[in-house]
């Protein structure tokens, strides 16, 4: 089964990956209609031929209507801040806009759901992280409310013929992204060129994945994995830390800036320093990324770079 095969609805379409995914859709010839509060995403990155509708899916009935004779749901919105100052807002959040869309599809019957997960279910877990490492100890709300919503979808898909692919992601980067380690060192370069303040010790670790690898991951898994619940990680072998990032920004923006240090092993509250997570699952099934973390983060950063913001 193709993913941009038939009617395809994209939560959360208007962001940064869903933004990328609704073209290749659109440009692999599905129908596709996006929904989106464009609070982390804007709807003028989107193709002409999609049908958009604005809606806030805390709302109940936020999906009414929207999802007659649509074939599959892709479920990327949510609030992603991991350092929130309101963890239980961002929980009840996230968790209600995916209650929202279960109950959409199943009143529609709608059967077939790709998940956007997050490693940050899995907490401070030992490196690399396979798929089925417990217990899973979020350290986030963010990760909380990963972790209930992949619970739901695991009663849907066991109980109420429900199939779904779950994939939890390392960070994803690349064109369009904002409010992340790659766009925060550009920004603070383009300000101040002789000195960038990194948050923590720098020695934070992790894998990064450029979103046209994430795509083709995505499309794989859909059309690869037939269980009732199949969870993938999406990532690579390899991980980049903060120091290194900052030194592969300063190289693309031909700078030699002073590294200044805020101290501590964290970025921020919730962070999880290290993070790799085994893809040894996914290549098993037959893919994997043509970009290592590094590849991925200077990809990412010519392309921000050469972006007009």
């Amino acid at each position: 089964m193709r993913l941009s095969s038939g009617r395809v609805l994209v939560t959360g379409g208007a962001g940064f990956i869903g933004s990328h995914l609704v073209e290749r859709l659109v440009d692999d010839g599905a129908d596709v209609t996006v929904v989106d509060d464009c609070s982390n995403g804007d709807a003028d990155r989107l193709p002409d031929a999609v049908t958009f509708v604005e809606a806030d899916l805390r709302e109940r009935d936020a999906l009414d209507g929207h999802l007659d004779g649509i074939d599959r749901v892709v479920h990327l919105a949510a609030s992603k801040h991991v350092d929130t100052d309101q963890p239980y807002a961002q929980f009840e959040d996230n968790t209600r806009m995916t209650r929202t869309v279960l109950e959409a599809m199943a009143d529609a019957g709608v059967t077939e759901l790709l998940y956007t997960s997050s490693s940050t279910v899995y907490g401070e877990a030992p490196r690399p992280t396979p798929e089925d490492y417990a217990p899973l100890e979020p350290i986030s709300a963010y990760g909380a409310s990963k972790l209930a919503d992949e619970g739901l979808l695991s009663v849907r898909a066991h109980s109420h013929d429900l199939t779904v692919w779950n994939v939890r992601f390392a960070n994803v980067v690349g064109p369009r992204l904002r409010g992340a380690v790659i766009p925060d060192f550009v920004e603070k370069l383009r300000a101040d060129p002789e000195t960038l303040t990194i948050l923590g010790d720098g020695r934070q670790e992790k894998s990064y994945l450029h979103v046209e690898d994430c795509l083709d991951a995505m499309y794989h898994v859909v059309a690869h994995a037939d269980e009732e619940m199949n969870t993938f990680n999406l990532g690579t072998r390899t991980t980049t830390s903060v120091d290194r990032i900052a030194s592969i920004v300063a190289d693309e923006m031909d700078l030699d800036p002073a590294f200044e240090h805020t101290g501590g092993d964290r970025g921020w509250t919730g962070d999880v320093p290290k993070m790799a997570l085994s893809i040894e699952k996914l290549v098993a099934l037959g893919w994997e990324p043509a970009r290592s973390s590094d590849e991925a983060v200077r990809a990412a950063t010519q392309e921000l770079l050469a972006e007009n913001w």
